[in-house]
């Protein structure tokens, strides 16, 4: 498993970035969608789905600089760790690079989610299971998604969300899903 990292943290930049970035790369699809013409407003979404649950959310959850606080209680409880049926607050940087990616992409699907948050007691049972399951993982702090998408390659979805800037990338090719998380900037996997 290769690692670089520059060693930078999640940036309110580098995010911002990503967004800027999605009204160039998708236009014209999505340049209003997003806010990025005049006077639209500004807003953020998130679309996922879980096989495990059969749940999904479709949601937005920042508008105009303001994270709304309903939909963040929704998003908290859908990447809930559903073997314990516990969940947490989520780092809103890693919903924000998730979005982001997403957008880069120009992806209609929602992601699938498997795996958001995770208890210690989960994830020692992945771990004992899987020897690429981190012994600290974000997922236990809530800074964690492994993510799936059918209509893009775990290259096409690593990319996107590595042009964020904004955390760490792991590719799971043989597992089909891409890992993001709001730590150090860093990649991983193929």
């Amino acid at each position: 498993m290769g690692n670089s990292s520059t060693g930078q943290r999640v940036t309110r930049r580098g995010v911002l970035a990503a967004f800027a970035a999605t009204a160039v790369v998708a236009a014209p699809t999505y340049s209003n969608a997003f806010g990025f013409g005049r006077g639209a407003g500004d807003f953020r979404r998130i679309r996922m789905y879980s096989g495990r649950t059969g749940e999904s959310i479709d949601t937005i959850y920042w508008i105009e600089g303001n994270y709304i606080k309903d939909a963040v209680k929704e998003i908290n409880h859908f990447m809930r760790d559903w073997r314990q049926n516990e969940a947490t607050r989520m780092d809103l940087r890693t919903i924000d690079i998730m979005a982001a990616a997403h957008n880069l992409m120009d992806a209609s699907e929602p992601y699938m989610l498997l795996s958001g948050y995770r208890t210690a007691k989960t994830n020692a049972m992945l771990r004992s299971r899987s020897r690429n399951v981190a012994k600290k993982s974000l997922h236990m702090l809530g800074q964690a998604a492994d993510l799936r998408l059918g209509s893009r390659s775990v290259g096409q979805m690593s990319r996107a969300a590595a042009a964020c800037r904004a955390g760490g990338v792991g590719s799971y090719s043989r597992s089909n899903f891409v890992h993001m998380d709001c730590g150090p900037v860093r990649t991983w996997g193929r």
